[in-house]
């Protein structure tokens, strides 16, 4: 260290440690569906992308993730399940502190009215499974401010 370095070796090396880190979104996705296999594998193809998720396998348990967890970012939602289906689910979270949440939902069972209803209530997107992986990746790195 010479007389004019402001900073020690070890506080270099920790500052360089800090700079060469991915840069990784801090906000987390919950996945909510039903269908355990669903929820896994969706989970499991944005954790491929470095993007961290957590799951809730019905409404109610999704309310409590919100509730407990400030740093998810999103919600991504089966529309179709019980007993408080998606659109319940949604309407909770609009009625909530966690209001301006980011919400896609997923459905593989939609009628017109389902997705007017959606649209009503703010939603991101409403995709239709088979999901097209690099459509939700591109959703879901926007929503939480990923750099593409």
């Amino acid at each position: 260290m010479s007389d004019h370095d402001i900073l020690s070796d070890a506080e270099r090396e920790a500052l360089s440690a800090i700079m060469l880190e991915p840069d990784l979104p801090s906000l987390r996705v919950l996945i909510a569906d039903d269908d355990k296999d669903a929820r896994e594998l969706l989970a499991e193809i944005l954790g491929l992308d470095g993007i961290r998720c957590l799951t809730a396998a019905s409404g109610k348990a999704a309310l409590e993730l919100l509730e407990s967890n400030q740093s998810i970012g999103l919600l991504i939602t089966d529309l179709r399940m019980a007993p408080c289906s998606g659109l319940d689910l949604i309407r909770q979270v609009r009625e909530s502190e966690r209001a301006e949440l980011p919400i896609i939902i997923i459905s593989g069972d939609a009628d017109v009215r389902d997705a007017i209803a959606a649209m009503h209530l703010n939603v991101v997107d409403f995709l239709l499974k088979p999901i097209d992986t690099s459509k939700l990746l591109a959703l879901v790195k926007h929503e939480l401010g990923v750099v593409l």
